[in-house]
């Protein structure tokens, strides 16, 4: 938590929780170097130029599309850069990890009454690498890629999309999220519980977020931690 912020959840009165992957449950660190590390210095060594006018040229490109589907799709990247992208990725699966005392938070929040969804923008050959690598689909209800729902998190109705694979009450929801743009589109829903990411990226800097309560691991969420009611 950040500055004279309290997160104080009435763990009672929730009954979905929604997460976030990429940045949340998983260190981001693998995505930022893939996609601006290991994309680059592969896409380099195919066109014969520098990684530097590679990583110029694909960091263009990226700005363009960012907040988009088509910016979180696989497919979409292999066709445009002429690459498998899915089969980069498993290149360097090692790098994929769990944020820490993610397990314990979802085994705590999971129970007959309150379902643990995964909600992600990221396209869903990503999240198959991912779950296959870490095991997390075994501690969740459901998993839902907004590719399967034809709008990303950032857009509002992306909500009411969501509200008819998975039904939830926006007042009894918690969402926990990296993303600013996508807790603000939540919060424009509706949806009462709002938790931002200190740290989404391991080896990246810890964030000061005053927009959103925001926590640097899942210690300080845990239902029956720090006077948190189960």
């Amino acid at each position: 938590m950040t500055g004279n912020q309290t997160l104080a959840l009435d763990w009672d009165s929730i009954r979905t929780v929604l997460l976030d992957m990429d940045g949340t449950l998983l260190d981001l660190h693998f995505d930022d170097f893939f996609w601006t590390e290991y994309v680059p210095s592969r896409y380099a060594r195919r066109h014969s130029m520098t990684v530097e006018a590679a990583r110029e040229e694909l960091f263009s490109r990226y700005r363009r599309l960012e907040g988009t589907l088509d910016w979180y799709c696989v497919d979409f990247w292999s066709r445009e850069l002429q690459m498998d992208i899915p089969v980069l990725k498993r290149e360097v699966e090692h790098l994929i990890a769990v944020q820490p005392y993610v397990i314990d938070f979802l085994d705590a929040a999971r129970t007959p009454r309150r379902r643990v969804v995964l909600v992600t923008n990221a396209h869903g050959k990503s999240v198959d690498i991912k779950m296959k690598k870490t095991k997390l689909g075994r501690r969740l209800d459901a998993l839902i890629c907004a590719h399967d729902l034809g709008l990303p998190k950032e857009d509002v109705p992306f909500w009411d999309l969501l509200q008819e694979v998975e039904p939830f009450e926006p007042g009894a929801t918690l969402l926990v999220d990296d993303s600013l743009p996508v807790l603000r589109s939540a919060r424009t829903y509706g949806i009462r519980n709002l938790v931002s990411i200190r740290q989404p990226n391991s080896h990246g800097p810890i964030r000061e977020i005053t927009e959103f309560p925001a926590i640097q691991d899942f210690r300080e969420i845990r239902p029956g931690s720090n006077g948190s009611c189960r």
